[in-house]
């Protein structure tokens, strides 16, 4: 197969130890991640030829990140470097009925001030099939849309399949355009979309007839309407994809996803997730999930499986990354979910 390439910013995340508050905290554990950074990396573990394309800073940081992606066997021989400094994000992870937090100190970043003409999509895409962003990058600043426009156009002039997620970040858009107004040209050049429960209403005002995120009520079929929409919007969508968490406490989540694909409907099964040790990345590695499925399974129901399977587990790992096998999603597909000893 031909290299994935995913495009994005990537941070530094600190958390205080355990489930501790930020009023609490006396250290930080220090780690990196971001949306496009951890599709990569569950790419990468899934055996995929995969590129990460970003701006980073000179210095130690910036260096000690890129070590990291390497670390996972990530090419990173098209990430910028300049800039004054690398975005960070720090959280606070909940349990029961307190919820986490995220507060971001991104502004002015690196990847922030980055400026078309700074990424020669060209050289990147030479021997990719395969391009994928998500909406936290044009929300960051005008020149990460900028820069993001620029890569998908390019990406589509040579035969590349666009995928996205479309993940809102209300915190973000604040450089002077609403997420509406710049993701409707964005994802109009796309073929692959994905979102959870809420992306598509906050994002382009298509809401799920009787959904309820907060009750928890998130049922497969009233989903259906959603990606029918979103494909009548954005008739380039040819797979849409909507993962479904019912939240029933910080520490309790149920897990599914829909699959829309040239007009057939499927869904994934429901997984019942106690406790969640970390859900950070969780829609990230089911995007990861849908692209490795979707490019090694000629059946759209194993692909999705495989995406709800590979994120189910993922809630499992402390950190942004999702790092299971192929091996263990399959076996979570095929019905282990006995979490028993492997001796």
């Amino acid at each position: 197969m031909k290299k994935i390439v995913t495009f994005g910013e990537i941070m530094l995340r600190l958390a205080p130890p355990g489930f501790q508050r930020f009023t609490q905290a006396r250290s930080f554990e220090a780690i990196y991640g971001g949306g496009e950074a951890n599709v990569a990396v569950s790419l990468a573990n899934f055996g995929e030829d995969v590129e990460f394309v970003t701006r980073l800073p000179k210095n130690d940081l910036g260096d000690a990140c890129m070590m990291s992606l390497r670390g996972y066997g990530i090419r990173t021989e098209h990430i910028a470097r300049g800039g004054e400094r690398i975005g960070i994000y720090f959280l606070e992870t909940g349990a029961a009925q307190r919820g986490s937090k995220v507060i971001y100190d991104r502004a002015n970043s690196s990847f922030a001030t980055i400026q078309t003409g700074t990424i020669d999509w060209k050289k990147v895409f030479e021997g990719a099939d395969w391009f994928h962003w998500t909406g936290i990058t044009p929300a960051v600043s005008q020149g990460a849309a900028d820069v993001c426009r620029e890569a998908i156009q390019i990406a589509r002039e040579m035969g590349i399949t666009v995928s996205t997620d479309l993940n809102y970040r209300a915190k973000l858009w604040k450089w002077g355009k609403s997420a509406g107004e710049v993701m409707t040209e964005l994802v109009g050049m796309c073929d692959v979309a994905l979102g959870n429960e809420e992306d598509a209403e906050k994002v382009f005002g298509i809401k799920a007839p009787e959904a309820d995120v907060t009750a928890g009520k998130v049922e497969a079929d009233h989903y259906r309407y959603v990606c029918e929409e979103l494909n009548k919007k954005f008739p380039s969508l040819k797979t849409i994809s909507i993962t479904l968490r019912g939240s029933l406490s910080a520490s309790h989540n149920t897990w599914s996803g829909v699959l829309w694909k040239d007009g057939a409907f499927f869904s994934a099964p429901v997984y019942n997730i106690l406790p969640i040790i970390d859900r950070v990345g969780g829609g990230d590695s089911f995007m990861g999930g849908l692209i490795y499925g979707l490019r090694k399974y000629d059946d759209p129901q194993q692909a999705l499986n495989f995406a709800a399977a590979a994120a189910c587990l993922k809630h499992s790992i402390i950190g942004d990354f999702n790092t299971v096998s192929v091996s263990e999603v399959e076996a979570l597909m095929d019905g282990d979910a006995s979490g028993r000893v492997a001796r």
